[in-house]
């Protein structure tokens, strides 16, 4: 372990700032959990407080922003537990979303925890109770108080899959030294494309790209008795959806699938939404009230759209569909993973706007995936041969996971007591 580096006056300032945030804490959170923003029992463990039993042994700490970054730490978290069968993992994240629908596809041997907010009585009480022997910090997001105080505890620290396009480097750019201080205390760095890399680098990192966690993740599960059903109500009928959709993907794909019943009278169009508590206004987009599965609604025999308006269940969606109109492509979303889908053979299509996932649409690109710029072309799309760009999709996905078990080797070096 080199010796620690020295806090610049910039982040010396921020430590000195947090101090407050114990002072606000309090009502923010009670805010929010009026919203259903936070865990209505667990947001005390943003406090450090009601914190989940260490488990024995060695412990890795993995921390992930929202609800696509941590699904996306299944494949590393496997490939990790399997090379070293004495780890147990710690993942922690912000969002009460992200907890609801991890908590279903949870690896063995691992815990979730909400993150604590940067304080330095929060940071103490996290890192005495489950003293980590190695923290990761995944695609873009540090928190410079617990970066700082693991560092002084001598807890090795890796950022991977690092995510960081020009908007982005902008934002960064203007706490500039604090950032040069964090990727300092960085063992290792690393980022899904060259241009992170690059725009890393300026900031101070030593960053080499490593791809995406994304692909290297394992299929999405679902509830088998909720697929029997489905199947059962949807029968032969061709399924495709938008999923997860806002706004914009969710009209393009309602006036796609018009175009498409005009060729296959019985298609059907799933709805994922994003957040689905803009149920209502889908509802009233669509051409007919459409059943919903936050009530219990299967689609019959005559409807043209079902609108699955629950989270967590992107699984039985890929499974039904045999293409997806991936969601956030055409507004400032920027898009979603499309890995999910592609695992579970699922034909990718997406509209113009993928900045926010560059890098994994333009590894799908060879075959593995179709860009459709309006509803004619999605409905021509989904005429296609998407058995085809379906199995590309599969093949590309298993290439890109590849790469994850080199980072793997990479991380378990920095571990405490690695050989």
């Amino acid at each position: 372990m080199t010796t620690m580096p020295r806090a610049s006056l910039a982040l010396r300032a921020y430590l000195a700032a947090s101090h407050l945030i114990p002072l606000v804490a309090g009502p923010v959170l009670a805010r929010r959990r009026k919203r259903g923003k936070e865990h209505p029992t667990r947001w005390i463990e943003k406090q450090g407080r009601g914190l989940a039993a260490r488990p024995a042994g060695r412990l890795v700490w993995i921390n992930a922003v929202g609800l696509g970054e941590i699904l996306s730490l299944r494949g590393l978290i496997a490939r990790m537990a399997a090379a070293a069968p004495d780890l147990h993992f710690l993942v922690t994240s912000t969002t009460a979303a992200s907890a609801r629908v991890f908590a279903a596809q949870i690896p063995p041997r691992t815990t979730h925890q909400f993150l604590p907010l940067d304080a330095p009585l929060y940071r103490r009480r996290f890192l005495d109770h489950f003293r980590p022997d190695l923290c990761i910090w995944a695609e873009q997001d540090l928190w410079p108080g617990l970066v700082h105080d693991a560092d002084k505890r001598g807890i090795p620290q890796a950022m991977v899959a690092a995510r960081m396009n020009a908007a982005s480097f902008a934002r960064h750019g203007k706490a500039a030294r604090i950032y040069h201080d964090l990727y300092a205390r960085m063992a290792l760095v690393t980022a899904q494309d060259a241009g992170s890399a690059a725009h890393l680098t300026k900031l101070g990192a030593a960053a080499r790209v490593s791809g995406s966690l994304k692909p290297a993740a394992p299929a999405l599960d679902c509830d088998p008795h909720a697929l029997r059903d489905l199947q059962a109500a949807i029968g032969s009928r061709f399924v495709w959806a938008v999923a997860p959709s806002h706004p914009a993907d969710e009209a393009a794909a309602l006036a796609a699938h018009n175009l498409l019943r005009a060729q296959i009278p019985d298609a059907l169009l799933i709805i994922a939404p994003r957040h689905p508590d803009r149920r209502e206004a889908i509802v009233a987009a669509c051409p007919a009230p459409p059943p919903m599965k936050s009530q219990g609604a299967l689609p019959g025999s005559g409807d043209p759209v079902w609108l699955c308006d629950t989270l967590g269940d992107l699984g039985l969606v890929y499974r039904m569909a045999r293409a997806v109109l991936i969601g956030g492509t055409y507004d400032v979303t920027e898009g979603h993973n499309p890995w999910e889908a592609a695992q579970l053979g699922c034909a990718v299509l997406h509209g113009p706007r993928t900045g926010n996932f560059r890098a994994d649409f333009a590894a799908l690109g060879a075959g593995g995936a179709i860009a459709v710029h309006d509803a004619v072309t999605i409905a021509s799309a989904l005429r296609g041969d998407l058995a085809n760009v379906a199995g590309k999709a599969k093949a590309i996905a298993r290439d890109a996971g590849d790469a994850t078990d080199l980072l793997v080797r990479d991380l378990l070096a920095l571990l405490k007591g690695a050989p």
